[in-house]
């Protein structure tokens, strides 16, 4: 076909080419505009809860909002604990997350399938439900609390619930599947022949992890923390049913200015920085990885 209509075919390609982008357009761009929009005019009492920013035939854009979030603490605030809990979930996940993707990829062939559906299998229950399960399993009259009091362990209730420690025990939960899936996928395409030669030129089994194994999955490692850090940074429903009022985060602090305060230019603006600060470094990282592979060439 591409012979005869050489034309036809490379139309084919753009148009298949385009639909990504297109999508992204749609479902990405132009959400991003919108609020990116009422983040530059002003909150008032109405539906829309804020000012429109083409009045008598003039753009009314205003940047006090971004100003306001430089000038309050609370926000930068929230902004570093959500990336501080993030980095932290994400980084046990990877722990925790990688042993399992190496022994899925190493297992035997009728054994991986049953493994990776026991990975996705709590995808199968509603979110909500399964943080909820964590609030009985960790408040004081739990099931975790009456074990350790019914084994002698501990001689009153530990408190778990409402803590740091709750809210990273729920990230890393909800999200260990996303760790787990692309280092499994970088992992389970790995030549293990270069584990061979190494072992039969002296090299010892972490010696090779170290120098072969790891150095290839890097890939995955790299999305498989992505995928865990970018929706904890945002994350609400875990750190306001397991953390407790000092758990800030820029989740909770974006539903407070939307719901609560309906403040929706202030809130589209601190969605739009935050947005900007973690894509931004991410997309700097990027260009210079294609950099260094365009220089490698």
């Amino acid at each position: 076909m591409s012979r005869d209509n050489p034309h036809a075919s490379h139309a084919g390609r753009r148009l298949v080419a385009g639909v990504p982008y297109l999508w992204l357009l749609v479902f990405f761009l132009a959400p991003f505009a919108i609020v990116f929009g009422i983040s530059l005019s002003k909150a008032r009492f109405g539906v829309p809860p804020y000012e429109p920013l083409l009045q008598n035939g003039e753009v009314m854009a205003q940047w006090g909002n971004y100003a306001f979030l430089l000038e309050d603490p609370l926000y930068l605030t929230a902004l570093l604990n959500s990336i501080q809990i993030a980095t932290t979930s994400a980084t046990i996940c990877l722990l925790i997350g990688y042993p399992m993707a190496l022994g899925i990829a190493r297992a035997p062939d009728r054994w991986r399938s049953p493994l990776l559906l026991a990975v996705i299998l709590p995808f199968w229950t509603s979110f909500l439900i399964r943080v909820y399960a964590w609030m009985g399993l960790l408040k004081n009259e739990g099931l975790i609390n009456s074990l350790l009091l019914a084994l002698g362990i501990i001689d009153e209730p530990v408190q778990m619930l409402q803590t740091g420690f709750a809210v990273h025990l729920g990230i890393v939960y909800s999200y260990l599947p996303f760790m787990v899936l692309p280092l499994y996928a970088t992992l389970e395409r790995m030549d293990l022949s270069l584990l061979e030669a190494a072992s039969d030129l002296g090299a010892r089994p972490w010696r090779a992890f170290l120098t072969i194994t790891l150095p290839l999955s890097l890939p995955g490692v790299v999305a498989g923390f992505l995928l865990v850090f970018i929706p904890a940074v945002g994350e609400f429903v875990i750190p306001e049913l397991l953390g407790s009022s000092r758990t800030i985060m820029i989740g909770k602090v974006l539903w407070t200015e939307f719901f609560n305060n309906r403040d929706w230019p202030l809130a589209s603006a601190l969605a739009v920085a935050m947005l900007l600060l973690i894509v931004a470094p991410l997309a700097w990282l990027e260009s210079m990885r294609v950099r260094r592979r365009g220089a490698a060439r």
